[in-house]
């Protein structure tokens, strides 16, 4: 499968930052605590240049824990000011205008000294699609202001959002690259759902996800869908289809024959991953 995908709406949506950077104090970057490589995109740093920038690993609660942990190392051991935190449930929100005024201190506190009341930082909030922007502004702000929903592409245009008295926030659309060089990427973002299914074979994304739960999150797997056999080699496309069989099976995905549907058995093994029924997991480690 080959993923290449750059709407319109994506090109104007990074001439549109570029030409904001001047009215911008700090970034705040987004990333899917369950892959945070693969859902970073390349040509921010590109894009946003010697920003101030704070990295908020969202979708915690959905990531393993103990992965999440090491993602944290990581980020920091790079030089970087992160958090993680869920704009669903608004653990770790609150932490984010704090963080974002630490990284401008000196800043602040030279206008201070010069008499010069500092002004609400504004923040710009990037990411790709589908990771969870217009959610966290909304929780931000107390309010709901900017769509959401659960597919990418959801965000059309820019609008700014006053967070209390201390921020103000530039809500963009999701940029995604033109394409994919390692197809996995591809794959983990539409696992997660960063990427429009319709343009998409869903069988090969489930297919990609049980190769990859097999070898790592089995037992949760085998729990959620009360499963006999793990996989010998997980890389075995039979063996693969017969575990997407037998979770048909068990979710009553008959078609006439007695056949299971493997496309809605797929569809549906999806749904309940990205919803969290199997428990927090991680599609990518640091180490």
């Amino acid at each position: 499968m080959t993923i290449q995908w750059f709407p319109g709406h994506m090109t104007r949506a990074r001439r549109q930052i570029q030409d904001k950077l001047k009215l911008i104090d700090v970034a705040i970057e987004l990333l899917d605590a369950r892959l945070p490589l693969s859902s970073r995109n390349p040509m921010i740093d590109e894009i946003l240049l010697n920003k101030p920038r704070l990295i908020v690993l969202n979708k915690s609660d959905l990531a393993d824990p103990a992965v999440t942990k090491e993602w944290m190392d990581y980020f920091k051991k790079e030089g970087h000011a992160v958090l993680m935190a869920d704009a669903t449930t608004g653990h770790g929100v609150k932490d984010i205008s704090v963080k974002a005024r630490e990284l401008l201190k000196e800043k602040i506190d030279r206008q201070i000294a010069k008499g010069i009341r500092p002004r609400p930082v504004r923040a710009l909030i990037v990411g790709i699609p589908n990771v969870g922007k217009s959610t966290l502004i909304n929780k931000l702000a107390g309010r709901s202001i900017a769509l959401t929903g659960d597919r990418p592409g959801v965000t059309k245009g820019q609008q700014w959002i006053k967070v209390g008295t201390d921020m103000e926030l530039l809500d963009t659309p999701g940029i995604l690259w033109p394409k994919f060089e390692d197809q996995n990427v591809g794959y983990r973002l539409a696992v997660t759902g960063a990427i429009k299914e319709e343009i998409l074979n869903v069988e090969d994304i489930a297919f990609f996800a049980i190769q990859y739960l097999s070898r790592y999150y089995w037992p949760k797997l085998q729990e959620r869908f009360d499963l006999q056999e793990k996989p010998l080699d997980p890389e075995d496309p039979d063996q693969v289809v017969a575990v997407m069989e037998a979770i048909g099976r068990k979710r009553g995905c008959i078609v006439s024959g007695g056949k299971v549907d493997l496309a809605k058995a797929s569809g549906m093994m999806l749904r309940e991953l990205r919803a969290g029924k199997l428990g927090g997991f991680s599609m990518e480690s640091p180490y």
